[in-house]
């Protein structure tokens, strides 16, 4: 029992004395993990001022580039300092260099996908963009992720090898777009014993959205049909706008329309036909 007890106490104090000897290179592992915290804020403050004229979609990314360059200097000059040496853990990872290659291949996949993002630029930042089930203005390219801001202003990180490896909708490199609005004229111009013709419609509704702001004079509005039947005549009305201004002139253009119908309620009333329902 005495014995059991002697060896107990002989090995607390060899603990303490461990824990003693370890103390002064933790506490400077410590300060080189705090210090390298106020260096990636420095970092981060030079590269974004130094990078200023730089396009925002490479600044971005360089400066979170010299972010985690940073960071890792931090940790392998605090693991010297825990008397680790950076050869001895290269030595080690690469022992080891299999099981981690594995945990590590996807990380390494947004790398090099976030790499070739930068490098062939499908999208930049403030382009709206339609990618792995999300949309949204992309808001940065980072080395591992891009940050997407929804239309109801949420933030969603998206891995950069589900971008780079998807299907992916841009719609703000070119500079204008389309808008394709559907018009359903029930049975308006079926008949023309009652004297409203189709032509005559498609004639009053491409001057209705000529005379919108952003409505583009070119290339001009063009007003097709999309379908018809018996007891209906389908349109697909095609102004073109600034993509910025997409959702509001395709917004406008559907009530300018509407309000279209009801001017023309009395004259249909007028010639006995039904008005559209929708």
């Amino acid at each position: 029992m005495m014995l059991h007890t002697l060896l107990i106490v002989l090995i607390s104090d060899q603990v303490l004395t461990q824990i003693w000897l370890l103390l002064p290179k933790l506490l400077v592992a410590i300060a080189i993990l705090v210090l390298t915290r106020f260096a990636i804020r420095l970092v981060s403050r030079v590269m974004t001022k130094t990078l200023s004229r730089t396009e925002a979609t490479l600044r971005k990314f360089l400066i979170q580039a010299a972010e985690t360059s940073t960071l890792i200097i931090g940790v392998i000059a605090a693991l010297n300092a825990l008397g680790i040496q950076s050869t001895s853990l290269v030595a080690v990872l690469g022992a080891a260099g299999l099981a981690i290659g594995l945990a590590w291949r996807d990380t390494l996949s947004h790398f090099a996908a976030g790499v070739m993002l930068i490098t062939l630029r499908p999208f930049e930042v403030g382009d709206l963009i339609e990618a792995a089930g999300v949309s949204g203005l992309v808001d940065a390219i980072g080395i591992f992720s891009t940050t997407i801001i929804t239309p109801d202003y949420i933030k969603i990180m998206v891995p950069n090898a589900q971008l780079f490896n998807g299907t992916l909708k841009n719609t703000t490199t070119l500079k204008i777009r389309r808008v394709d609005v559907t018009v359903d004229l029930g049975e308006i111009c079926l008949n023309e014993a009652k004297k409203y013709s189709l032509d005559t419609t498609i004639y009053e509704l491409l001057q209705l959205i000529k005379t919108h702001p952003l409505v583009l004079k070119e290339p001009a509005p063009s007003c097709l049909v999309k379908a018809i039947s018996p007891k209906s005549t389908v349109l697909s009305l095609r102004p073109w706008c600034q993509s910025q201004y997409y959702e509001q002139v395709r917004s406008d253009v559907q009530k300018l329309v509407q309000e279209w119908w009801w001017r023309s309620a009395k004259s249909w009333e007028a010639n006995d036909i039904k008005a559209p329902s929708d």
